[in-house]
């Protein structure tokens, strides 16, 4: 992994109540502190800040950007807990991949584990690993590289990343996944567009979106 050097600048927000906050979370910011002390800028320590009751409800990883929500009661964190949990997000996500992904349709059934000697990767494992879905929607595809949409199932870590490279073609720029990528673009080109939850208190379906920067 390279060095951590966190992008500056504000965090913009999409939406805010008084049970929910739905940020943008910009590509190179840590979700949650790490371990050391170098590690401690992340997104929760900063909306900590203007949102002093901020709680935590899932996370994305360091190089994704993209729409996360966050809860502001404890009423709230256990409502959304509960539908990560039981799968009542839904979740899409914009990337872009190595090659040619084709059909323009499809699924990945492939359950993920830890490779242990290579944490923090993960890999398929249809021994130890946890079941794991990620369907796909080509929005454009050329030789060298295709534009996705995902569609996770499930919320594995590092899911799509391995979904990916598990079907050969690896998220640009990732550089755990693809690292001979990783040069040749500013960040890893995946991006989490849009994410649909019940409001904790009235329990009304509400959809956020973020546009991606590539």
């Amino acid at each position: 992994m390279s060095d951590y050097n966190p992008p500056q600048g504000d965090i913009p927000v999409l939406h805010e109540d008084s049970d929910l906050l739905i940020v943008n979370k910009p590509a190179g910011l840590l979700s949650v502190p790490g371990k050391g002390e170098e590690l401690q800028d992340c997104l929760l320590s900063r909306l900590t800040v203007p949102f002093p009751t901020v709680r935590l409800v899932h996370r994305l990883d360091r190089d994704t950007s993209g729409v996360m929500v966050f809860a502001l009661t404890e009423h709230a964190q256990r409502h959304l807990g509960q539908q990560f949990e039981a799968r009542k997000t839904k979740k899409t996500y914009l990337a872009r991949v190595a090659g040619r992904l084709e059909p323009k349709t499809g699924e990945v059934d492939l359950p993920l584990t830890v490779d242990w000697p290579n944490r923090p990767r993960q890999m398929v494992c249809h021994d130890t690993g946890k079941p794991a879905l990620t369907a796909w929607k080509v929005m454009k595809s050329g030789d060298d590289e295709t534009r996705v949409r995902l569609f996770p199932h499930t919320g594995r870590r590092h899911q799509l990343r391995v979904h990916m490279l598990a079907l050969g073609h690896p998220i640009l720029g990732d550089p755990l996944y693809a690292s001979e990528t990783a040069d040749q673009y500013p960040r890893m080109m995946l991006h989490a567009e849009e994410l649909r939850v019940n409001h904790p208190e009235s329990g009304r379906g509400m959809s956020f979106r973020a546009k991606p920067d590539f």
